[in-house]
Order: structure tokens, then C-alpha cells, then sequence
């Protein structure tokens, strides 16, 4: 005889069948609005997920060239302060940055000035700030140079000159660059070319290109040289910005150096410019790393004086 099972026997099995329709239920309610919701999400603007993730560039790193850490030396005849080592001033932290090899801001007394000399493989110009330098060279020029004037010679397989202040009364002022070219064995060359005070005013007018930016660009273009450098020239009022876009693509360097206006940086007032977080005055440089082009860098003057100054961009390798 087999027992049938009487109903608190029967009541457990019960329970367990409503708990699975109640959960299976439950799971199809869950389904039916996760449909909806994911939808919605697929339509969220992508732009919208893109916007939780910033990048930025690396920051510039600044390193100021103060003006009386420079090297210097008083002839009696020149006076003369040296960006990097050059002549009987050395130091090893300042040989060269990119192809820049020389920047020398020099003062020659009246009557007095560097003799006939020779140089080779080099590129040399002088950008007169104030006074009157008679240049003459073996390639049979000969000149006077005044402010404004940049005076350019590609010393190539090699050349002879000399430098004179044949005035009597007044000192000329200038800042004599030399780089290294990207090529040996070039034909001497001599090309001089104005650039006015007018043409500067608060504008960053360019001096120098590399030939391979110049192309054949004539007649108010800049002075082409052998090098992957460019070099700008302003004047810039106070409280007025330029900006310079970087003129290649890629790692850069630049270099900025203010012009003096006495032989020593005045203790008050005075030029002044301003490049990221750091002030420069008169006489000061400014090693810029850290650039990549394309970009742009942005030069206020800061002082109480019109400040002059050069903007050297360049490739990354050094002389």
C-alpha cells in the first residue's frame, strides 16, 4: 500500500515552485528595462567619454644667462662681454647651443679695432646697436655699418677682414654671432642688409634664415646662412607682447638675448622682457629647451624702457 502524502508533507515543494516563478519573474522585468538603458548609453555623444581624459605639452624649461655671468673683458680699447667661451674666457657649461657658437657684445673705443685676421668654416655677422663699424675684407668690401645694419660673412674655405671704429669721438656698440654651417667647404660670402628701428617696433622682424626656409626669397628678406638657425630682432614698448611661431617642425632650441643699452645693467628701472615666469633685463640670455614646433612662444616687455632684443631659433644639435 503506498502512503499519499498528506498537505504539511506536500507544502515545501509548493514554496520552493512559487519561489522560482517569483525569481524567474523578477529576472524578466530586470531584462525588459536593461534593454532600454543600454540603448541610451549607445547613444551618449562620444565626445562626451573623450572629455574625462586631458593631455598637455611638457612644460618649457627656462635657464637664465644673467648678464654680469657672462664672460668679460676690458682691453682698455674693448670692452666686451661673452656668451659663450671664447678668446681667454672658458668654460665648459657655455661652449655652444645648437649651432649658435658665439654671441660677444662688444664696445670699441674711437680710433682703435681688430686688426686684419683670418677665419675659416664659419658664419659671422655683426648687428650694429650703436656708432659706426668699418668693415673690410679680402674679398675687396668695404663699409661703414650703422645702427640697423647687419653685416653677414660665410667665411667658407676662408677669408681675411677687419673690424675699425674710425670715429673720433664715439665707441661703437655691437653684438658679433658666429655658427657653425651644416656644410664645409663653402664659397666666401658678403651680403649686408638694414633693418630699421621702425621696422622692429613692438613686431619681431626676421634677420637671419636658414637657406633651406629662405628659398629665393629676395630683395626685404631675411639673410640667408648655411645653418638650421633664425634669428629675430625687436623693440619692444612696455606693456607690448609679440609672438613667435617655432619655424620648424619638431624638437627646437631658442635662445633670447637683450641688448645692453650702458655697460652695465642699470640697478633700477631699465629694459626688461619677460618669457614664461622669468624676467631678463639688460644684457641677460635665456636658454629655452623644451620647445616643439609646431607651437608658438609669446615675449612681453615688462620694463620701463623699450627693450631690444634677439630670438635665436635653431636646431637641437650643438656645434
Amino acid at each position: 500500500m503506498t502512503d499519499k502524502p498528506t498537505s504539511e508533507q506536500s507544502s515545501p515543494l509548493i514554496s520552493t515552485k512559487a519561489l522560482f516563478a517569483t525569481l524567474i519573474a523578477a529576472l524578466a522585468v530586470i531584462l525588459a528595462l536593461f534593454a532600454p538603458i543600454r540603448n541610451s548609453l549607445s547613444r551618449l555623444p562620444k565626445t562626451t567619454i573623450r572629455s574625462m581624459s586631458t593631455t598637455s605639452s611638457p612644460a618649457l624649461k627656462i635657464t637664465k644667462r644673467p648678464w654680469a655671468a657672462r664672460g668679460h673683458a676690458d682691453h682698455d680699447w674693448l670692452y666686451t662681454f661673452h656668451t659663450f667661451s671664447f678668446a681667454s674666457y672658458y668654460d665648459p657649461r657655455y661652449e655652444s647651443y645648437g649651432p649658435l657658437r658665439v654671441i660677444n657684445e662688444d664696445r670699441v673705443k674711437p680710433s682703435t679695432g681688430f686688426g686684419t685676421h683670418s677665419h675659416s668654416e664659419f658664419l659671422i655677422w655683426s648687428y650694429i646697436v650703436n656708432g659706426t663699424l668699418e668693415h673690410k675684407d679680402s674679398l675687396g668690401n668695404l663699409e661703414n655699418l650703422k645702427r640697423g645694419e647687419v653685416q653677414f660673412t660665410s667665411a667658407g674655405t676662408g677669408i681675411r677682414h677687419s673690424e675699425y671704429n674710425r670715429n673720433r669721438d664715439d665707441e661703437v656698440h655691437f653684438l658679433q654671432i658666429w655658427a657653425k654651417p651644416n656644410k664645409k667647404g663653402l664659397k666666401p660670402h658678403y651680403e649686408t642688409k638694414k633693418f630699421t628701428d621702425e621696422m622692429k617696433m613692438d613686431k619681431l622682424v626676421r634677420i637671419m634664415e636658414y637657406t633651406d626656409r629662405l628659398g629665393d626669397k629676395k630683395g626685404d628678406a631675411p639673410i640667408g646662412l648655411q645653418a638650421d638657425l633664425s634669428m629675430d630682432a625687436s623693440i619692444l614698448s612696455p606693456g607690448k607682447k609679440v609672438t613667435h611661431e617655432i619655424v620648424a617642425d619638431g624638437p627646437r632650441k631658442v635662445f633670447l638675448q637683450v641688448v645692453m643699452s650702458k655697460r652695465a645693467q642699470p640697478k633700477e628701472g631699465g629694459a626688461k622682457i619677460k618669457i614664461g615666469d622669468t624676467v631678463l633685463g639688460e644684457g641677460d640670455g635665456a636658454y629655452v629647451e623644451g620647445v616643439h614646433g609646431p607651437g608658438k612662444i609669446e615675449v612681453e616687455s615688462v620694463g620701463e624702457k623699450s627693450a631690444e632684443f634677439l630670438l635665436f631659433d635653431m636646431g637641437v644639435y650643438d656645434a
